[in-house]
Formats: C-alpha cells, sequence, structure tokens
C-alpha cells in the first residue's frame, strides 16, 4: 500500500488546513473508541465487594427515622448507625461490641441497624435480613433485634447458617409460621432493604460493617470496619459530654 505523504513545510510542520483535519480525524476516533468502551460497561452501581476490617465510609447519610431499628435510648447524645451483613464475620464481631457498648454507655449511646447483605459474597445475607424484617412486622422493634441476635449467634458467618434455621429461630421467638413464612415468600421487605443497600453505596461505604456516628443529626465520624470496644469507646468519648 502506498504512503501518503503530508506536505510540510521548512519548519517540518503540517499546513494549517490538512493539521486540522487530521486533528479532527483523531478527535472522531477516541470518540467512537470511548463510545464503544462505555457501551460494554455496566450502567448499575457496582456492588460492594470488600469486607476488609478496616473499611471505612465518608458522605452524606439519611437521617435516623421512626422505621429505623433503634437500641438503646432514643434521646442519646451519641448514636451509631450500622451498615451491617448478616453473614459477614467481621460484622458477628462487631455486633457483640456495640451491644457492650449501648450497655455500658447508660443510655448516651444508642445504635441503629440497617441493611447492606453483599449478596455477591453471601448469598444467604439477603434471604436472612428479610427474615429479620418479617419477625420485626409481627413483634416490633423489640422482636427484631431478638431475631437478629439469634441468627449472627448461630451463624458460622460466610453463608454457614442452615436456611432451615430462620423459621425455627421464629418459632421459638413465638411468632406465627404461616405468617412468617408468607412474609418471606412474598418479598415484604426487598424493597426496603434493596433501598438501604443503595443508601450505604451512596454514603461513600467501602465495606461491611459501615458505621457512622451521629451527634445532633449530623454524621461527625465514621467508624472503621469492627473497631475494638475499647478503641470505638475512646472514640465515642470524644463526642460524649
Amino acid at each position: 500500500m502506498e504512503n501518503n505523504p503530508v506536505e510540510t513545510n521548512q519548519n517540518n510542520q503540517v499546513p494549517k488546513n490538512q493539521s486540522q483535519i487530521a486533528g479532527a480525524i483523531l478527535i472522531v476516533g477516541i470518540l467512537i473508541a470511548g463510545a464503544i468502551l462505555l457501551k460494554g460497561a455496566p450502567t448499575e452501581p457496582v456492588k460492594n465487594t470488600n469486607t476488609n476490617p478496616n473499611a471505612q465510609v465518608a458522605g452524606d447519610l439519611r437521617p435516623v427515622g421512626a422505621d429505623d431499628h433503634i437500641l438503646g435510648n432514643l434521646n442519646a447524645e451519641v448514636v451509631i448507625v450500622e451498615y451491617s451483613d448478616t453473614e459477614c464475620p467481621f460484622c458477628k464481631v462487631f455486633h457483640n461490641t456495640l451491644h457492650q457498648i449501648v450497655t455500658e454507655n447508660n443510655g448516651t449511646v444508642a445504635w441503629v441497624y440497617r441493611h447492606w447483605p453483599i449478596e455477591s459474597l453471601h448469598q444467604k445475607a439477603f434471604r436472612e435480613a428479610e427474615a429479620t424484617e418479617c419477625a420485626y412486622d409481627q413483634g416490633g422493634h423489640a422482636m427484631f433485634w431478638k431475631y437478629i441476635d439469634e441468627v449472627f449467634a448461630r451463624t458460622q458467618s460466610n453463608d454457614k447458617l442452615d436456611v432451615a434455621e430462620l423459621p425455627k429461630i421464629a418459632s421459638e421467638l413465638g411468632l406465627d409460621l404461616v405468617k412468617f413464612n408468607d412474609c418471606l415468600d412474598t418479598g415484604k421487605f426487598v424493597n426496603k432493604i434493596e433501598s438501604q443497600v443503595m443508601e450505604a453505596q451512596s454514603a461513600g461505604a467501602r465495606g461491611t460493617p459501615a458505621s457512622f456516628i451521629v451527634v445532633g443529626g449530623k454524621v461527625v465520624a465514621t467508624i472503621p470496619g469492627a473497631m475494638s470496644k475499647a478503641n470505638l469507646q475512646a472514640k465515642l468519648d470524644t463526642f460524649l459530654k
């Protein structure tokens, strides 16, 4: 194939009109390549797959509302809002830590639990999240906490909880099994859980557990992963009067 040379002047520069044409061709080529790449890119938010215990979060947060599961004093000085996954091993450890923190701070610290089941890692976690909400549906917030405490107590994490345990827990806690199973089968709380997953991602969370410290309705700090009880208490003390 013959090469068509481009004329240049004495300074080896492309004449203005030919330079513009070449530049335009180059730009068009780049735009086409970019369009091809974008066409194959996912349009949905990328799901978080990081359960690093040092994961951190940052960003805006939905205000705590009446439909939130709150453990502790509703008027506490400090509120910890946690996004968690029942099959995450770090979440299992941190769940116990937060129970101790709420108890030992005598009404000055409250805990809000929100769902973030990471299905790419834990296929059973979403169903378990639904089960906790179905327990809440029958027995309110108090039943939610009893049920989720049992889930965390029984699972060895990483999808090792037998799904047959879900109705067993419900039965042991005195729930109506027909209503409980119907709640699960109809996906009554799927939208609620999916909404909370999106909240966590929008808030900038990069792994579970993802927790925010809220004072006066505003986020004042984040908690990196499954922080130890001693370190968490020291962090909280900076906000407690």
